[in-house]
Parts: structure tokens; C-alpha cells; sequence
């Protein structure tokens, strides 16, 4: 089959999403993001592109803390207004219950069903957006989402994000073991 060349406009499919918390002008404030991925194993370490004029930046620079906070796919319509107004006009602070834990200026999302707080470990300048990685310090789970200690993705419902469509999609269907389902195979 042949490919179509689509220019330069290519993304993951689909990419996770995450609201991001951090302290700003001392309060918390929240930013929904969709470039964020785990970077390292050991220590567990986590990254995440976020456009230079954020005012969720000024937070994780100024205190070196945030959060990544996984909503449930119930959560979509705040989540998304979380990615359209910017704290910088808006006051998001009242839109949650914050949560703390172990680090003072990393808030976290109480009605997210997944929430990690995280300690800024590098900052990577690039052209439109900075790369913050974080190393995860603690990683918190609603009871109800866990299934034997683990967290559920079916108890769990995280949403991901298509581009350049624009669309949010539900997780769907367990369809194979990782580290698993390849043993055995051979090419016919």
C-alpha cells in the first residue's frame, strides 16, 4: 500500500492526558497537556512539553515541583476548559479540591483517579516550548481505581488526545500482554 506524504504535522496516537499542577503567585493552578511522557525507569522520571508563555512555567520554575494529574474520561469538559483559559486571567485555583503531599508546591487534583507529584530535575530550552522532566517522588491512586494494588485502566478511564484532528478518545479494549503476546512469533 502506498504512503501519503503529510508534511511535517505528525504526532503519537493517541498522546495521554494529563492536567499538570503547579503553585503560582501562591496558589495552585492547573494546565491541561497532552506532550508528556515517562523519561527514565530508575529513578522513575517524567517530561513534559509545555509552550514558553504558561503560566503553569512560572510555577515549576520558580519552586521546582508539579503534579501530573491523570483525570477520568467524566472529567473531560473541565479538562479541557483547564486547556483553554490560561491562570494568568483566570484563577483556577478554586476549580478543584487540592490535595498535598509530601512536596509543598506540587497541587494535586483530589477528583483525579491518579495523581503523581513530581521534583523538576532539568528544564530543556527548546525553539517554542520547554521540556521540564521530573523526577516522580510519589504516586497516589484512589482506592476504587485499584485492582489487586495496581491501578485499572478499565476502573481508571483516562482519555488520550488525536492531532492535528483535535479529538479526545476513550481507552478501549485490553487487546494483548506486553512482553508477552510477540513470544512465539514468526514471520509466515
Amino acid at each position: 500500500m502506498a504512503k501519503v506524504k503529510l508534511g511535517t504535522a505528525g504526532f503519537l496516537y493517541p498522546m495521554p492526558i494529563v492536567i499538570i499542577g503547579a503553585d503560582v503567585d501562591g496558589k495552585p493552578n492547573y494546565m491541561t497537556v497532552a506532550w508528556v511522557t515517562r523519561t527514565n525507569y530508575s529513578p522513575p522520571m517524567i517530561g513534559m512539553a509545555l509552550g514558553k508563555t504558561h503560566q503553569t512555567n512560572k510555577g515549576i520554575r520558580e519552586h521546582g515541583e508539579f503534579s501530573v494529574n491523570v483525570p477520568s474520561a467524566d472529567l473531560m469538559r473541565i479538562t479541557d476548559y483547564m486547556g483553554i483559559v490560561s491562570g494568568s486571567k483566570i484563577d483556577k485555583s478554586g476549580f478543584f479540591e487540592c490535595v498535598r503531599g509530601d512536596l509543598t508546591h506540587a497541587p494535586m487534583v483530589n477528583e483525579c483517579p491518579l495523581t503523581m507529584e513530581c521534583r523538576l530535575n532539568r528544564t530543556i530550552d527548546l525553539p517554542t516550548n520547554e521540556f521540564f522532566i521530573g523526577e516522580i517522588v510519589a504516586v497516589h491512586a484512589d482506592e476504587r481505581i485499584l485492582t489487586e494494588g495496581t491501578p485499572d485502566i478499565r476502573k481508571m478511564q483516562p482519555f488520550g488526545l488525536t492531532m492535528p484532528d483535535n479529538q479526545y478518545w476513550a481507552i478501549g479494549d485490553m487487546i494483548g500482554k506486553a512482553w508477552q503476546s510477540g513470544k512465539g512469533f514468526t514471520k509466515s
